[in-house]
């Protein structure tokens, strides 16, 4: 399973560790990852992938649901839509 996480928040220092912990948590590994500050706002984007076939329901809930706990937005996507969009 591979898939792209984005999180975007209010700028503050532990974020990059939090979300990188509960990644591991849900068994993902970070194979890419990319973050900024644009202006006040932190932005991060994560290649994340498992070995494991995961259940991608429970990812996003958990994966919002933590987002919410630590005042960000995060979003898990599968790159299979990333994948069949550029073969049109």
């Amino acid at each position: 399973m591979k898939a792209i996480v984005t999180v975007i928040g209010k700028d503050r220092t532990g974020i990059v560790a939090k979300v990188a912990t509960k990644i591991a948590d849900l068994d993902l590994n970070i194979d890419d990852i990319s973050q900024t500050v644009l202006d006040e706002f932190f932005t991060m984007m994560m290649v994340v992938s498992s070995p494991h076939q995961l259940d991608f329901d429970r990812l996003r809930r958990e994966l919002s649901e933590y987002g919410k706990e630590i005042n960000v937005s995060i979003k898990i996507q599968s790159t299979t839509i990333f994948e069949s969009m550029h073969r049109l």
